[in-house]
This record gives structure tokens, sequence and C-alpha cells, in this order.
């Protein structure tokens, strides 16, 4: 009787509240499918990197870290360079004991001294012989009006200065190492960006959405020009929208949000793409073999995305690569 009872009252329930229950399993759903949705592609390659080295910015969190760790698993020898050497040395034992690769190492790197690149990238040089695959992967977001060690914008600075400095000392070994590659993490921002020439620093007009958009931007166009100077080579070059994802990276812009802001953020923010979907595209591009003699292009969810008008400037991408070696001196 007790059980006729349950599913009798069950039933008029059911009956009784018809439309609110179709309406809340219509938006499970449709909250489900967003999901999987935004969780975007998924890199599918089983190639093996046993003999390869790999170095990874910022690799301590996040993407990168979930890059590291995919890597490893293939059997590369992954170099993590980091600011934070004691969170990069946690990171790099999760890593050897995720993948089951114990050749994880970890170098400092801070991204906003020029000094700071130019030593990883001696040591580089010095002690290792071979670079397989370059991931500039770090980067700073819509931080505060600061300035890197050497004056310049932190944002420009460190998404595009130092990843362009490392690059080009590290171009004779990635070239000895040919067929290499070099992956730069952008994002979908570039599209409302702008890189302001007469004003590269800001000073007259500093907003840090403005500001991560340009620096975001010089990643597509240093990728452009990169790709065409590397013709012939055997040394690709990537860059892509890694996704909208859930990590560190907006840590300046959310606590400054407004409390009203915050929370209705956090729904959101339990939607977005976690570190290993993020890591997906960075990955495809560092190791998929279909696109091994491809060059130059962007990439979403592992896939070729057209970039925007602006990222396609062939003449800002050279005076961007002018200016970028003007200042470091190159």
């Amino acid at each position: 009787m007790g059980t006729q009872h349950f599913w009798k009252a069950l039933k008029g329930f059911a009956e009784g509240h018809a439309t609110a229950i179709a309406a809340a399993t219509a938006a499970g759903v449709g909250l489900v499918t967003l999901r999987i949705w935004l969780a975007g592609g998924v890199c599918h390659s089983r190639v093996r990197l046993e003999g390869k080295t790999v170095l990874i910015t910022g690799a301590n969190t996040g993407i990168g870290k979930e890059t590291a760790v995919d890597l490893a698993r293939r059997g590369a020898r992954v170099i993590i360079a980091c600011r934070d050497l004691s969170r990069a040395n946690k990171a790099a034992a999760d890593i050897r004991q995720r993948s089951g690769n114990g050749n994880v190492v970890v170098k400092p790197l801070d991204l906003a001294s020029l000094q700071s690149v130019r030593q990883l990238a001696k040591d580089i040089q010095e002690n290792e012989g071979r670079l397989d695959i370059l991931i500039n992967n770090a980067g700073i977001m819509m931080c505060p009006k600061w300035k890197t060690e050497d004056g310049f914008e932190m944002q420009f600075g460190v998404n595009h200065l130092g990843h362009f400095l490392l690059t080009n000392c590290l171009l004779d070994l990635l070239k000895k190492s040919a067929p290499s590659r070099i992956v730069n993490v952008s994002s979908l921002a570039h599209e409302k960006g702008q890189i302001h020439f007469d004003d590269i620093n800001l000073d007259n007009d500093y907003d840090p959405l403005k500001s991560y958009r340009q620096s975001k931007l010089a990643n597509v166009l240093f990728s452009r020009e990169l790709a065409a100077r590397l013709k012939g080579t055997g040394v690709t070059v990537y860059s892509l929208h890694p996704g909208v994802v859930r990590t560190e990276l907006g840590r300046h812009q959310f606590p400054l949000s407004a409390l009203w802001k915050q929370i209705l953020i956090i729904p959101m923010y339990l939607l977005l793409k976690t570190p290993w979907q993020g890591a997906q595209t960075t990955i495809y591009c560092a190791v998929e073999e279909s696109i091994g003699n491809v060059s130059g292009l962007y990439y979403s969810d592992c896939a070729p995305k057209e970039v925007a008008p602006q990222a396609k400037d062939d003449q800002a991408a050279r005076r961007l690569w002018d200016l970028s070696t003007s200042i470091l001196g190159l």
C-alpha cells in the first residue's frame, strides 16, 4: 500500500505541475547542451614525443599546466618556465605524478623583466641540445596600469614583448631542431584590438581592456609575420584562442567588480571551459600531424578560424615587428 500511495502521489504531483516540470527539464537539457558546446574541440592526436623537448611559459597553473601534463604523457622532456618558483616546483611534481614522466624541469622566467627573458634563453641555448616546441602561454589580463621592470606597459610587455624576445633568442635552436613549432596563445579579444603605434604604452589613455586587446592582437600579428620570416626553415608558427576558460587569468578583474556583478558572474563561471578543455587547442597546434606543414594560421576549438581584419594587415605586422626589434635592441 505504501508503494502504491507513493506512485499515486507522484502521478498527481506530475499532472498538477506538468508545465513547470517540462520547463525545468527543457532548461536542464539546454544547460547541458550549452555546457557541451562551450567545452569546444578536443585534440585526438596520439603522436608520441619521445626524444623531443618542449618549453612552456607560465605552466604552473591553468591551461599551461594541463598542456604540460599532456605533452609529458606523450614522452616529451617538458620545461616549464615560471616566475613563482615555489608554485612551479609544486606544479612540476604534480605534472610528473599525473603524467608518469619524471623528465619535467622548472626554470625561472619573469616576462616583465627582459634580463630574466635573456637569462632563460641563454640557459636553454647552453644546456638544451634541442627545442622542438615552444609554447608562449603565459600572460596577464586586465591589470591596473603597471609597468614592467624595463618601463613598458605591463600587458604589452608581458603578453607580447617578453615572448617576442624569448622566441627570437631561441630561433637558432628551433631551426636546428626542425621540424619544430612555435605556439602563441592569443585570444578572441584580438578582434576588438588595435595597435596604438603612437602610444604603444597607452600613457595617454590607459584602459585595462583596451590594453589587453592590443596585446592579444600583437600575438596574432607577431605569429603572422614570424611565419612569413621562417618560411622554408622547417619551423612553423600557430596562434590560437583557447576559449573562455576557468583559470586565474581574470584575477585582476574579478575583485574590482561590483558585488552584484560578482554574484551574477558566478553561475556563468560554472559554464566556462575547464583548464583541460581550454588546453586542447594549444595541444592540437603543438602536435597535430595534419597541420605540420601549415604556418601562420589562427585556431580555435582545434580548427582554423578566421581572424579579424586588422589581424590580416601585413603592413601592421611588419611595423609591429620593426617597433618590437627597435624597442628590444635586436
